[in-house]
């Protein structure tokens, strides 16, 4: 079992009967999501909520029962991947461009646990370029005001045209460097018009499970 496996397994045992979980993105919660979609399988009664199209599309298919985030007055817990992350549960997320939708998401949940192989631990956040989501409505304006707060900016592209999320936005990803300071960086890039979230996840994990060769490792605030 490789080390998304053991981390995206693990993380499942903590969904119980009855719980609205909110299931993130990526690769190494997929194997959280077919882990919960065996317990369901096997009679638990859990709702879920998706974080992208593709976790609702996946989810769908292994027959997991869905309800939209307007549907629930809460979330119990959600469990999601990362792009980086940090002993203080600092996180970069959106490498996979659900990063709106998760952070939505994340922030009406009483708890998040993520999940990750060995490789996106690290000691500073910013080797990782840090996707910020922006409006296509004057788009290089945008990118050109991320520019002067001294990152290499990336318009994200896919087959050639500008890549879409699922809210129909824009991704530029951001390469600053090591970030000392991601408080003060979130804030400073949510207050550009034109930016409509980045991927900087900060205060809302309160556990990590990593997998690491053969086995598992804890961080919890």
């Amino acid at each position: 079992m490789n080390e998304k496996q053991l981390a995206g397994k693990k993380a499942a045992s903590y969904v119980q009967e009855g719980m609205t979980v909110g299931l993130g993105t990526g690769s190494t919660v997929y194997w959280t999501i077919l882990e919960i979609a065996r317990m369901v399988k096997e009679g638990m009664k859990i709702t879920g909520v998706a974080t992208s199209n593709n976790t609702e599309k996946l989810a769908q298919e292994l027959g997991i029962p869905l309800v939209s985030l307007e549907d629930v007055s809460s979330i119990d817990l959600t469990i999601d991947g990362a792009d980086e992350l940090t002993e203080d549960l600092t996180l970069i997320k959106g490498g996979g461009g659900a990063l709106l939708r998760e952070k939505m998401i994340a922030y009406h949940s009483t708890h998040m646990i993520v999940v990750a192989d060995s490789s996106k631990f690290v000691n500073q956040l910013g080797t990782f370029p840090l996707p910020v989501e922006i409006t296509p409505f004057g788009y290089a304006k945008t990118v050109n005001a991320l520019e002067k707060l001294g990152c290499a900016a990336s318009l994200r592209k896919e087959n050639e045209s500008n890549f879409l999320t699922d809210n129909g936005n824009y991704i530029v990803d951001c390469s600053f460097g090591e970030i000392h300071y991601p408080t003060t960086l979130h804030d400073t890039l949510n207050q550009i018009p034109g930016v409509v979230e980045n991927g900087l996840f900060i205060g809302y994990a309160a556990k990590a499970i990593i997998g690491q060769e053969n086995t598992i490792t804890y961080i919890e605030k």
